[in-house]
């Protein structure tokens, strides 16, 4: 049985100044909105947060920015928040910028306990400076580190008690390489069921990666509405 939280402050009220996490979800879709929140509320400050990118102004990651409590980002994509590009452009926010296959891979090599791998991406730009280099068969690769986290906080569509989780389609992305890669993991579930209920061929992420769990609805907010012109 995995340690069950009915409320999400007390779920990462342990996440102290300087911690390093790793976020779950793809722009808006599949974040740990209310973890989020309750972090946006902890005061935690100068975190290092690691994920695909960094919400919107007023959404998601975009809360701890706004409340200056991230002191780095390490992402692939930070194209719809604001406030972002006006703190890298101040110098009051560190930002590592990689391919988000480069990111990906990262924090599943972390979540796997592989320290490091070559990789094609990049070479010859700026995200190679200063990194280790070296040809395979007349190609040329980049040695890239692998990440892990103090905190993994992602969400999941349905958990059982022994904390195993089901993602619901494309929310998926991120969360079960980070669920790996943190020492802590917390999954924000919409759904918890007893153990046994959930066929093990449909889990996507095994119990033994998971801590804590809380129970919450999302609001589910779109990023960007797209709607098709009448007439």
């Amino acid at each position: 049985m995995k340690s069950v939280y009915h409320s999400y402050n007390e779920a990462v009220k342990d996440i102290q100044v300087g911690a390093v996490l790793m976020v779950g979800g793809f722009g808006l879709c599949g974040i740990p909105e209310n973890l989020i929140l309750a972090l946006a509320e902890s005061g935690a400050k100068d975190l290092t947060v690691i994920s695909n990118n960094c919400g919107v102004d007023d959404w998601g990651l975009g809360l701890l920015l706004k409340n200056k409590q991230v002191k780095k980002m390490i992402s692939s994509y930070v194209g719809e928040n604001k406030e972002f590009e006006r703190q890298v452009l101040a110098g009051e926010l560190e930002v590592e910028l990689l391919p988000q296959g480069t990111l990906a891979e990262k924090i599943r090599a972390g979540g796997t306990g592989i320290p490091a791998f070559y990789t094609p991406a990049g070479f010859g730009t700026e995200v190679a400076e200063g990194k280790e280099t070296r040809n395979f068969n007349g190609k040329d690769y980049v040695l890239e580190e692998a990440l892990t986290a103090d905190f993994s906080l992602v969400r999941a569509r349905r958990a059982d008690k022994m904390g195993n989780l089901v993602y619901s389609k494309t929310a998926r992305n991120f969360n079960p390489m980070m669920a790996a890669a943190g020492k802590v993991t917390i999954a924000e579930t919409e759904e918890l069921v007893e153990t046994g209920q959930i066929n093990p061929d449909h889990i996507h992420t095994p119990g033994i990666y998971v801590q804590r769990l809380i129970v919450g609805e999302q609001q589910k907010k779109i990023e960007r509405r797209t709607v098709k012109k009448t007439g």
